[in-house]
């Protein structure tokens, strides 16, 4: 009998200590991510700044496309920090840097697309993390 129930017995869960360091990097990285977007990206493209300015005019879009990007950036980086809507912020930024890279890459300067490249991989894993909250606040309008 004691080897059946050893047989059927469930693995044991993964420590808490890992999901919560997991977690904790993860909101390290969520909070300076968010600063960047908010004050190096957004923020420079609602004020003007002359890159922001000659780089928008380099890809041939009109100019409020820049306000457009910025307020994305801007909405995402405010996501990233609210615990209920990292998730979905965090998705929808992959969608964002999916669009840097093809920039990048396409017309502006190839060697950058590493950088929204790898911001896209860290906002896809903070997705993944936060699926179940995303699930929830998704499922909540149905209630």
């Amino acid at each position: 009998m004691a080897a059946t129930q050893t047989a059927t017995a469930r693995p044991a869960a993964r420590p808490a200590t890992r999901t919560s360091t997991r977690r904790k990097v993860l909101w390290a990285l969520q909070i300076l991510i968010a600063a960047f977007l908010l004050f190096a990206s957004a923020m420079p493209k609602f004020a003007g700044q002359v890159d922001a300015i000659e780089t928008f005019a380099k890809l041939g879009w009109p100019e409020w496309t820049r306000y457009a990007v910025g307020a994305v950036e801007a909405a995402g980086a405010i996501g990233l920090v609210i615990p209920r809507l990292a998730g979905l912020a965090a998705a929808g930024l992959v969608g964002l840097m999916v669009g840097a890279v093809l920039t990048q890459l396409l017309v502006l300067v190839p060697a950058w697309a590493a950088f929204p490249a790898v911001l896209g991989v860290i906002f896809a894993v903070i997705a993944y993390d936060r699926r179940e909250e995303t699930r929830s606040l998704l499922r909540s309008p149905k209630r």
